[in-house]
């Protein structure tokens, strides 16, 4: 067995669908694993691994208009650039096989996602930009460092394990941050402002921590 489908097979179980859906993937597209996940020990410190997949965000799921979607690239960058929906579904795709830490203390390991890496902006940003403030429906914000936004394991998520999102998941798009508590991984996104210096998201400017780094337990900002 190839060592690599032999790895996730051990993750995910001895389910013959399971297998043979991970085996497709490998076959077809290079799965990228995040590094959280070759740890010894896989759940962070004051974290519970649970099986089922919460839904939790600040207020109501929002109705989206497909039509009407756009993501919108812009601040300092080369060119402004918007995606239709439909065009966002020509870039190229690329699959992430991650855990996720929420910061209320779960942990659901052995994700699969598919989307489009963040690399994809990497070509239209200016030197001078340093950060990044993902934008997503209802005013939501998230911030994150240009670093963290442009390791290999962050993506633009459309699909998790082999399902295309739910609404109540982020569908149609969903920033994945996997190395960060999930707060950073914002639903419904809309675009994405690369900026000279910081800015505090929506969760970050109400108490919680501005990096959000689970194996350091930085969970609010008096820590």
């Amino acid at each position: 067995m190839d060592v690599k489908l032999k790895f996730l097979k051990n993750l995910f179980g001895n389910n013959e669908e399971e297998d043979k859906y991970i085996k497709s993937v490998l076959e077809n597209k290079e799965v990228i694993i995040s590094p959280d996940t070759k740890r010894n020990v896989r759940v962070p410190p004051g974290q519970r691994e649970i099986n089922r997949w919460p839904v939790l965000q600040a207020g109501g799921v929002p109705k989206i208009d497909l039509n009407q979607w756009k993501f919108k690239v812009w601040g300092l960058v080369k060119e402004e650039k918007e995606y239709s929906l439909d065009e966002f579904r020509l870039l190229p795709t690329s699959r992430v096989f991650s855990d996720i830490h929420c910061v209320t203390s779960w942990s659901k390991l052995n994700n699969l996602w598919e989307g489009v890496s963040t690399s994809f902006l990497k070509d239209n940003v200016l030197p001078e930009a340093k950060f990044v403030l993902v934008h997503a429906y209802k005013n939501f914000t998230t911030n994150l460092s240009i670093e963290e936004f442009f390791k290999e394991d962050v993506l633009f998520a459309t699909h998790h394990n082999g399902e295309e999102l739910s609404t109540k998941h982020g569908y149609p798009l969903r920033l994945v941050v996997p190395q960060l508590y999930f707060w950073k991984s914002a639903k419904w996104v809309t675009g994405v402002e690369f900026l000279k210096r910081d800015k505090s998201g929506f969760w970050e400017s109400h108490g919680y921590h501005n990096h959000g780094d689970p194996w350091t337990e930085e969970r609010y900002s008096y820590r």
